[in-house]
């Protein structure tokens, strides 16, 4: 499970270490083995252990190609998935179209999302958390599963 967020360096050939807490986990549970693509909604990059977007990719993959909306995200998100693996110091290489998609500089964070990771500019992801908590909730639209939870 993949909680917080971390500041990380990128450096100039797309290389970046996956934080210790993440490494470990990524290393028992897909043996370093992942999958990324693009979020459909936000300029980051969503990063899933292979057996996550196995289960992601299944689902989209049998949506109806009749619909519009449909097609349009499985050429999306599957189009854009990549593989990657951790190397043995637990850095991996986001491939350059992906990159410039996400706007990624030297300073990315990764944000745990439980099932996966988001991968952000530092200055997007600080300047679109800002904007998040400053929304009221009365602006915002909230689905019906979540009105009932309580934190």
């Amino acid at each position: 499970m993949f909680r917080g967020s971390n500041e990380i360096n990128m450096d100039a050939k797309g290389r970046m270490a996956i934080p210790a807490r993440y490494k470990d986990a990524l290393a028992a549970d897909c043996d370093g083995r992942l999958v990324i693509t693009i979020d459909v909604t936000d300029k980051c990059l969503l990063v899933y252990p292979l057996p996550e977007w196995e289960k992601k990719e299944d689902e989209i993959r049998v949506l109806s190609t009749l619909n519009a909306t449909s097609r349009r995200m499985q050429r999306l998100l599957i189009g854009h998935a990549r593989d990657l693996e951790m190397d043995a110091t637990g850095r991996i290489l986001i491939p350059p179209e992906l990159r410039a998609f996400a706007e990624l500089e030297k300073k990315v964070t990764l944000v745990g999302q439980g099932h996966r990771l988001e991968l952000w500019n530092s200055l997007s992801w600080n300047n679109q958390r800002e904007v998040w908590l400053s929304e009221e909730a009365s602006e915002m639209d909230i689905p019906a599963e979540l009105q009932t939870l309580s934190l």
